[in-house]
């Protein structure tokens, strides 16, 4: 693989949440087709598409992590299918008028709290950088308190 292919692959892996969805909309608008994407249609076109998806897997049994006995072109496949369910994912929440990334952020931190590990007490700090900042800024000034010096909650 060359080094132009490569960077082409790095940008596409780095494409952010919010410009997948202005693309969408320029797609969408480029065709006229906003007037069907009411977040009903959407979420009806999203579910038969997770359906295309579950048919990929439906005969194949437990598939091992990183699909190592599959075809590239069975993989491709499966991207793509991956890929229709996240764009109208995507779609439907800008319709909606939810920050999906914000949303998804805020879930997780919801589920650290709800499913805390089962080892000892834990200190997101080093643990979880990436927790850890998201739930002090979603806690500051609510009725949560975090322990600033120990990263603890």
């Amino acid at each position: 693989m060359g080094d132009c292919e490569e960077g082409r692959e790095e940008r596409v892996m780095d494409i952010g949440l919010k410009d997948l969805s202005k693309k969408l909309e320029e797609f969408a608008k480029a065709r006229d087709w906003e007037q069907y994407h009411s977040p009903r249609n959407l979420l009806l076109a999203m579910v038969g598409e997770v359906g295309e998806l579950s048919e990929i897997f439906q005969w194949r049994g437990e598939v091992a992590r990183g699909l190592p006995n599959w075809e590239e072109s069975d993989k491709e496949h499966l991207g793509e299918e991956l890929s229709d369910v996240l764009l109208y994912l995507i779609r439907l929440s800008d319709i909606c008028g939810i920050d999906l990334g914000d949303a998804a952020t805020k879930k997780i931190v919801k589920n650290a709290t709800k499913y805390p590990p089962k080892r000892g007490k834990t200190n997101l700090r080093s643990d979880d950088p990436f927790l850890y900042q998201h739930l002090k800024k979603l806690i500051r000034g609510s009725e949560f308190s975090y322990d600033e010096g120990s990263g603890g909650l």
